[in-house]
């Protein structure tokens, strides 16, 4: 049997995307795997739903896929009720799962932790300003937790993607998104199940001296 066998799994966003490229992949590790997801996935709940997440069981990986783009628009027509929606999402989703699961991480003394932050969070991305202020907020909180737990045998690292095809790039407005790919020096897009093998390596036993990390995975684009 392998270690991975007795093992837990939680990935929020899981309904799509990169969360269920991750979700799958995970359970081809040999993870046993819990989607969470307003769509299709094992629960039907939002990241915000801090009920629904507490009659989740124990995980002992925890990736956070779920989050929203937001307002395709310059900073000075945004409002501020979109401003708190997707930092409701993106952010406070986020550490509602951390202080959900986490501890019970911190007491089995084995964990590990994928938050799905973004390059807009490092870059900035034109016209996109909640949601690159939101992925930013992502990464900061990826490494202060990463320090407060880093002798806990639970380990917190980030992920930055550029553009993935994903459905949630399906409503990014096209001029934006030729933007943001044209920076890509691969350039082309990358592929949900690229961005599930560097989550699948960061949720192993085969990252030990790694955490409150971000790792790049954006076809060479480092603009920031």
């Amino acid at each position: 049997m392998n270690r991975t066998d007795t093992r837990t799994a939680l990935v929020t966003g899981g309904g799509s995307g990169l969360g269920a490229a991750a979700a799958e992949r995970l359970r081809a590790g040999g993870y046993t795997v819990t989607t969470l997801d307003l769509h299709g996935a094992d629960v039907a709940a939002d990241v915000t739903d801090e009920a629904a997440l507490a009659r989740i069981g124990p995980v002992d990986v925890l990736v956070n896929s779920a989050g929203i783009v937001g307002p395709n628009r310059p900073l000075d027509e945004t409002t501020a009720d979109e401003w708190r929606r997707v930092f409701e999402i993106n952010v406070i989703g986020t550490v509602n799962t951390m202080r959900a699961f986490v501890p019970g991480m911190r007491e089995r003394g084995w964990g590990r932790v994928v938050n799905v932050a973004s390059m807009a969070g490092k870059d900035g991305n034109p016209n996109l300003s909640v949601y690159s202020a939101s992925k930013a907020a992502v990464i900061g909180l990826t490494k202060s937790a990463g320090k407060e737990l880093a002798t806990s045998g639970v380990l917190v690292n980030a992920i930055a993607p550029a553009v993935i095809a994903t459905p949630m790039n399906d409503n990014t407005e096209p001029g934006v998104l030729a933007h943001i790919t044209s920076l890509i020096p691969m350039r082309r897009v990358g592929r949900p199940e690229e961005v599930a093998e560097l989550i699948a390596f960061l949720c192993s036993d085969r990252v030990s001296f790694s955490t409150g990390a971000v790792y790049d995975i954006s076809g060479g684009r480092a603009t920031y």
